[in-house]
């Protein structure tokens, strides 16, 4: 096992809070085959902890994360080498977005093509107000693909277009307006905002919250009709759950809930 200085992810525990933080500072974070398979894995280790209630990502060094690790790919033989790598990056977001827990992105400096993905991917996403994001694929001549899949259900087609197209970075301030992230705040607050944000999260129901997150995701995919039938089904599953039964009696009594999750 490597020791913690040597890690490239980190994970540490506040409470019902979970930070995994990507430590590859000196490669400004890139995501590296070993970095995405230890986030799969991490990810993977705090949906079965019932203790976690909502997971934080950040970083350390001077970004927060650059993408994919351009000089590892370039070293790459053959399709199936790097068709493994995009496999690899998918099944890390596909994981975030089924991730029990609610994920949080907190951002540093930059976050550009897989680094924005990453942003997009999360449920929640924070970031100083210095920080900077970009899919500046199409400047080397590799076309962001599997970021556009996160960024355009994140913002609107047109801004997810001229993010992709010319490969610009966005300010936090613009990065706000357009839906990539909930919160540009002063970079020296960062830290605690996330961390309240956190913190209410995970004074919910851990029931509650895997259930909303689970349809939220899956309404979203379906047309009016069937994504109202579908809510209708959820909701009536969770009014017949025990946290529902505490939450509304805790309520009506004007005391605090006991959740049993």
């Amino acid at each position: 096992m490597p020791s913690e200085a040597d890690a490239i992810l980190l994970t540490e525990r506040s409470g019902a809070v979970a930070t995994l933080t990507l430590n590859r500072p000196a490669a400004r974070n890139a995501l590296s085959m070993a970095l995405m398979r230890e986030l799969e894995a991490g990810l993977a280790r705090l949906a079965e902890d019932t203790t976690i209630k909502a997971v934080v990502l950040a970083a350390n060094g001077p970004a927060f994360c650059s993408g994919h690790d351009l000089k590892e790919m370039r070293g790459l033989d053959g399709r199936d080498a790097v068709a493994a790598v995009f496999d690899q990056c998918v099944r890390v977001m596909t994981a975030i977005v089924r991730q029990p827990q609610p994920v949080i992105a907190r951002v540093h400096a930059m976050a550009t093509a897989a680094g924005c993905q990453l942003v997009a991917s999360c449920d929640l996403a924070f970031a100083a107000s210095d920080a900077r994001f970009a899919t500046p694929g199409v400047n080397i001549g590799l076309f962001c693909s599997t970021p556009m899949v996160a960024l355009s259900r994140a913002i609107g087609r047109k801004a997810a277009m001229e993010m992709l197209l010319t490969g610009h970075p966005i300010d936090a301030a613009t990065a706000e307006r357009w839906g990539l992230i909930n919160r540009a705040v002063p970079a020296e607050d960062l830290n605690a905002v996330t961390a309240e944000i956190a913190a209410l999260i995970a004074a919910k129901s851990a029931y509650t919250v895997k259930t909303g997150k689970q349809a939220f995701y899956r309404q979203a995919e379906m047309g009016l009709d069937d994504a109202y039938a579908y809510a209708a089904r959820v909701m009536t599953e969770n009014m017949l759950a025990a946290d529902a039964a505490e939450g509304i009696d805790a309520f009506l009594t004007k005391r605090p809930p006991v959740w049993r999750d």
